[in-house]
């Protein structure tokens, strides 16, 4: 039995990746942001969200301020589009089925103009059963948006929050 599981790639078409019993092969990327040998493409999901930024002052600068990154919160989404999972702090990717998996970045690499870098994550261990279940490293491909605003971060509004739009394919691996 084959599984279809479609990519979104920075020009908006979709790829298929067809599995015959045998691992997917997994995305030719940046060398900073390839995961480790021994490890399988299991799923893919395209994230859809916002991230929020705070403006606050500048670490061991008062007088200077920038907008910092908060969080996200994210639909996953399969290749019909229907939602399959959520993204949000922590980082945390957690399936409908309960199962989820935190992580901590590795490895970014730049993105596409004005958007977000691709990433990678190595997971912290999963918590319940299911398609988080054993996820050992997390890839953020074909980012459009997400980047922190441009608006003026000062004095004046220290403590405001923007929400800004984002999406990214999310792809998930297992050991082999």
């Amino acid at each position: 039995m084959k599984n279809t599981i479609r990519l979104l790639t920075s020009s908006s078409l979709l790829i298929s990746l067809i599995a015959c019993g045998t691992a997917m092969k997994a995305p030719m990327v940046d060398p900073a942001i390839t995961v480790p040998n021994g490890h399988q493409l299991v799923m893919s999901a395209l994230g859809s969200g916002e991230l929020t930024y705070e403006c606050k002052a500048k670490a061991a600068m008062p007088n200077t301020f920038e907008w910092s990154f908060v969080g996200p919160v994210a639909n996953l989404t399969d290749k019909n589009g229907i939602v399959v999972g959520k993204y949000y702090g922590g980082p945390t990717w957690e399936s409908n089925d309960g199962s989820k998996v935190t992580g901590k970045q590795l490895a970014v690499v730049p993105g596409n103009p004005g958007s977000i870098p691709l990433q990678l994550v190595k997971t912290n261990g999963g918590t319940g059963t299911g398609a988080m279940s054993d996820i050992s490293y997390i890839q953020r491909l074909n980012t459009v948006g997400g980047i922190a605003p441009t608006d003026s971060c000062s004095s004046d509004n220290l403590g405001a929050k923007k929400m800004v739009k984002y999406q990214a394919d999310y792809l998930f691996y297992k050991p082999n």
